[in-house]
């Protein structure tokens, strides 16, 4: 059996040339998708640390009306008792 002959495959030939500017558009796109990326984690970033404090500043309030109501019921007892 002879060897069979391969077959020149021109359309699937590249030159080093192309095969760079392939390289570099891929390049180009992979930098462009991580600074998008980077963008929205720091947008993302900022809103969470937002929403933490809004609720601290949520628990703080609840937490000193908590308070308050506590010594406005204890206080009438207080008397009450002490009257």
């Amino acid at each position: 059996m002879s060897p069979v002959p391969l077959q020149s495959a021109q359309p699937l030939k590249f030159t080093v040339l192309e095969t760079l500017d392939r390289i570099k558009e891929e390049f180009q796109f992979f930098q462009a998708q991580y600074h998008s990326l980077k963008l929205e984690c720091e947008k993302l970033a900022g809103e969470k640390t937002e929403m933490q404090r809004h609720y601290i500043m949520y628990y703080e309030m609840s937490y000193g009306l908590n308070i308050e109501m506590h010594k406005q019921v204890s206080c009438p007892l207080f008397l009450f008792f002490f009257w």
